[in-house]
């Protein structure tokens, strides 16, 4: 897996100094991963721009089936009403499948936005793509900004978790805090859920591994993770247990099988890193992974050969083309697989 840079954070450092500041600009592009982020901070700039009493005057809101250079110029045109300015929240509108003349339209639109008029372009069904080398892209660096929501870092994440779990009037040490995001995930708007259901759940002020594996629904990854470790382990038992689970909630092999795969290659890339005296920092970095994840996926790499290690990854591909080609059953061939790779650890 190439490694995924991280996210230019300026833009996003820069619309929480305008909101701040009360100096929000005139063209914005929102979009990224963390739609509870985007959502936030849209929120706040609704608040700010048209407030409560007059918005339905001056907030416009245009889907993207619906938009184009025509439709908007009438937004824009719209004065405020009882207020400094408008707000323009554009859905969804692919920029970059334009039309020439739309194109050029919308370049003479974005020079000569209003000061009283904020036009912002919001990302959540469609990624946003616009090739910079375009005029339309140049324009929209000069007069406007793009942000992106990405993914939080462990540390900001783990914060944001304390402080939701104390909303409840809950407490959750930083290394329960990790591993229930290893277990949920790193996106805001599902681990909300999850902290939710966890601290109803608890009887004491204070969060324990128990309390969140007794309420929290695992992503397919961090399953996956559980079944190799107890393999690893030498508890075949525990790793059947999990993959009955996964059968029980009707996971299609497919998809279990593609987690698989995917924590072999890491694995393998952990093993081969050990071997070289890497740190899980290297493997972090490598997979685009979280530091959680990594020092786990480490920690579980000590207790495997390279050898397995290879042929997990070997075995994890034939197994895949055996489901493709339909010359099996899918949970017969992945329980198949299970048991192969259980082998060496127990001999071990």
């Amino acid at each position: 897996m190439a490694f995924k840079p991280k996210a230019d954070n300026a833009a996003y450092a820069q619309l929480k100094k305008d909101l701040s500041a009360g100096t929000l600009g005139r063209l914005y592009i929102l979009h990224g991963e963390e739609a509870y982020l985007r959502d936030f901070y849209l929120g706040r700039m609704k608040e700010q721009l048209v407030g409560q009493g007059m918005a339905e005057f001056n907030l416009h809101t245009i889907s993207g089936k619906e938009f184009n250079p025509q439709v908007l110029e009438q937004a824009v045109d719209s004065l405020p009403m009882m207020s400094e300015r408008t707000l323009i929240l554009v859905n969804d509108y692919d920029l970059s499948r334009a039309g020439e003349k739309d194109r050029e339209e919308l370049v003479s639109l974005f020079s000569q936005l209003p000061d009283y008029c904020c036009l912002v372009f919001v990302y959540d069904l469609i990624p946003y793509k616009l090739d910079s080398r375009t005029k339309l892209a140049a324009t929209v660096k000069e007069h406007g900004s793009v942000v992106e929501f990405a993914r939080q870092e462990q540390g900001d994440l783990v914060d944001w978790v304390h402080r939701r779990f104390k909303a409840l009037g809950k407490e959750i040490d930083s290394e329960q805090a990790r591993y229930l995001i290893f277990l949920c995930g790193d996106l805001m708007n599902g681990l909300i859920g999850e902290i939710e259901k966890v601290g109803a759940y608890a009887r004491s002020s204070r969060i324990t591994k128990e309390d969140i594996d007794a309420v929290a629904t695992p992503q397919m990854d961090a399953v996956v993770f559980q079944m190799t470790d107890a393999i690893g382990a030498g508890n075949f038992d525990r790793a059947a247990q999990v993959l009955g689970e996964l059968y029980q909630m009707q996971e299609p092999p497919m998809r279990i099988l593609y987690s698989l795969s995917k924590q072999m290659r890491q694995l393998y890339a952990a093993r081969l890193m050990l071997e070289e005296r890497r740190t899980a920092g290297d493997l972090a970095q490598q997979w685009g992974l979280k530091p959680y994840p990594a020092e786990k996926l480490m920690n579980s790499a000590r207790r495997f050969s390279l050898a397995w290690c290879r042929k997990a990854v070997v075995r994890c591909g034939q197994t895949d083309l055996a489901m493709k080609s339909g010359g099996g059953d899918g949970q017969e061939l992945l329980t198949g697989l299970l048991l192969e790779l259980a082998m060496p650890t127990q001999k071990k």
